[in-house]
């Protein structure tokens, strides 16, 4: 006989198991760790503090040739006609940015996108007259969506190269660009060089740099997504070396790190810009006259001194032929006094345990990152998930019906969709229904490609929760169906009240699965580009780690989908449990026995 305490075990084990992740997440949140400091920020404006000379250790130039493209000139900002600048939007720049390279690009800790390259952006756009929108993305895609009309700008510290050009058009040139080579001091290659075949050299994936040492060193790289998975990559011994751009370079490496900038060499091909639609030539005059503009009126000066100061290269400054050169400081003598040049302590390595403590258990990043993991990540998740999940699951039961059905008409075609969708990647579908159905229905959606990024996670999950549903389906005895017909009962309602309902009870369990994996891909709606309160789990925490070059907050992620995912997969067993054993009966309780007056208990009659 099963009892009633064995039946509620599972349901008392989920609970406790729940309580028990809650409970850590939140003593990780209210109990400050013994001796914490405060974390690191690459997202915040270092100031004259953290002024560099122009680098002494320079390999030969490549400057990329003549420069082309800067414009002589620019007109006037009060001459431009602001309602004629072919934006997504009127009257608003729609801007595709990153979170993970400061401080040129990042997001702070308050959920804004800043730094140089936007902060920048922002003044002119106050200048023009025009109000603006950020939304992160991923570099590999960026251009291409500037292309396509999923954003205005491009803000991203982009190296203009004549290749690029052919994709989108850039404005004149707001920053310059050092390459730099990251490397431990006794490292196999301290200069450019001596990098050769064997040696596992980082780049971001799309970057010049891996342009850089694909064509011009003839090397294959080992290609990254983003700026901090590069490096924590080569602090923990995985790589070789890392070339990067100076900016994220010199504000990645600290001290302890174990490496350091050996060597530094110009950038190919001009200068740093925003890029814009080959189809918005007005777009490019109206930055370019805000470029010139700040420049003149010492915006540019101040924000360059705040956020990136450093000696500006001979012969190169920043907005059209006609622009004054902006009103610096001397750079050059504040970072003499600084001592930026001399820090020892920058190549002093750590223990592997202790190098790997510090990249993944900082504890005071972890009381950090849990309230925006709550607060913004956990419900953008469980929204897009359940949406995707409702949506799939209605779906793919549509699928399943025309999977087995008589008519080849449905067949067909049910049969066709479920191999294509379950045979392409992920990013690939999300980034197909976000950037070729997103212009279509751009009207509807706002630009907004939240709702698309669930919509191409439904249609994913629709092939293989189609494929539950079938099987489940056919695996009901030919019987019931045979029994229903007998009864009167037509094929379409035997399938639909008899058949189906077995069927689909019979894969709650796998249904359940699949909703686990949605939760998970729900970090790749990221690509398409979003705004900072529709981030998910995943890109708060890669955003946290991005402003703090620490993976701990990614860790700290990962806890969360834990405290998600453990749960449901003890609900999917105990499901199982119970689909295959059935309700338990109830227990009857033993009848009192009977006491005679003298205290004998009487046997029970013989029962015939």
């Amino acid at each position: 006989m099963v009892r009633t305490s064995q039946i509620a075990t599972p349901v008392r084990f989920l609970a406790v198991l729940a309580v028990m992740l809650l409970t850590a997440l939140l003593a990780l949140v209210a109990v400050p760790p013994p001796a914490a400091h405060a974390a690191p920020d690459n997202c915040t404006p270092p100031g004259l503090s953290s002024a560099s000379a122009a680098p002494v250790n320079l390999a030969a130039a490549d400057e990329g040739g003549e420069d082309k493209y800067t414009t002589p000139n620019t007109t006037p900002v009060d001459q431009l006609d602001v309602g004629a600048l072919e934006l997504i939007k009127p009257g608003t720049i729609s801007v595709g940015t990153l979170s993970d390279a400061g401080p040129s690009i990042c997001v702070n800790r308050k959920g804004v996108f800043t730094g140089f390259d936007n902060e920048l952006l922002k003044a002119v756009a106050a200048k023009i007259g025009l109000k603006i929108t950020f939304s992160g993305t991923e570099f590999a895609g960026l251009l291409s969506q500037v292309a396509n009309n999923r954003f205005d700008v491009g803000s991203s510290s982009i190296t203009t190269t004549d290749e690029r050009r052919q994709t989108v058009d850039f404005t004149n040139g707001y920053d310059f660009g050092y390459f730099s080579l990251v490397a431990a001091p006794d490292a196999k290659a301290t200069s450019f060089s001596d990098l050769g075949p064997g040696q596992r050299i980082g780049v971001v994936q799309g970057t010049v740099q891996d342009d850089y040492v694909v064509n011009t060193l003839k090397l294959d790289p080992v290609k990254f997504p983003d700026y901090a998975t590069a490096y924590a990559n080569l602090k923990t011994g995985q790589i070789d070396s890392w070339v990067a751009p100076s900016q994220q370079a010199e504000g990645a490496v600290r001290p302890g790190d174990g490496v350091k900038i050996t060597e530094n060499t110009f950038s190919v091909n001009n200068f740093v810009a925003w890029a814009v639609g080959k189809n918005k030539p007005k777009l490019v005059a109206a930055l370019n006259s805000g470029l010139d503009a700040i420049i003149a009126d010492g915006t540019y000066a101040k924000l360059y001194t705040d956020w990136v100061p450093r000696e500006l290269p001979g012969g190169w400054k920043p907005g059209s032929k006609a622009a004054a050169a902006p009103k610096l400081p001397d750079i050059a003598a504040i970072a003499r006094d600084n001592g930026t040049r001399t820090e020892d302590a920058s190549i002093v390595r750590k223990g592997t345990l202790a190098q790997l403590g510090d990249t993944f258990f900082k504890w005071d990043l972890y009381k950090e990152s849990f309230p925006d993991l709550f607060k913004t990540g956990l419900p953008n998740t469980l929204l897009l998930a359940l949406v995707s999940g409702v949506l799939g699951t209605f779906l793919g039961l549509l699928l399943a019906v025309a999977g087995i059905s008589r008519s080849r008409w449905l067949r067909w075609p049910a049969r066709i969709y479920t191999d294509i969708f379950r045979g392409l990647p992920a990013v690939v579908v999300i980034l197909i229904v976000g950037l070729g159905i997103g212009p279509v229905v751009s009207d509807i959606t706002g630009n907004n490609p939240y709702w698309l990024g669930a919509v191409a996670l439904a249609l994913l999950a629709a092939a293989y929760i189609g494929e539950i549903f079938r099987s489940g389906i056919q695996s009901v005895e030919a019987g019931q169906l045979e029994a229903s017909r007998a009864i009167g009962f037509s094929y379409g309602q035997s399938m639909r009240l008899v058949v189906i309902p077995q069927g689909v009870r019979r894969v709650l369990p796998a249904l359940m699965n699949q909703f686990i994996s949605l939760i998970k891909d729900s970090s790749l709606v990221y690509f398409l580009g979003l705004l900072a309160s529709q981030r998910e789990l995943f890109a708060v925490g890669r955003d946290l780690n991005a402003q703090t070059g620490n993976l701990s907050p990614l860790v700290a992620a990962g806890l969360v989908y834990l405290l998600l995912t453990i749960p449901l997969t003890h609900l999917v067993n105990y499901i199982d449990h119970r689909l295959r054993t059935g309700r338990p009966a109830p227990v009857e309780a033993d009848p009192e026995p009977l006491v005679t007056s003298d205290g004998v208990v009487p046997e029970p009659p013989n029962k015939p």
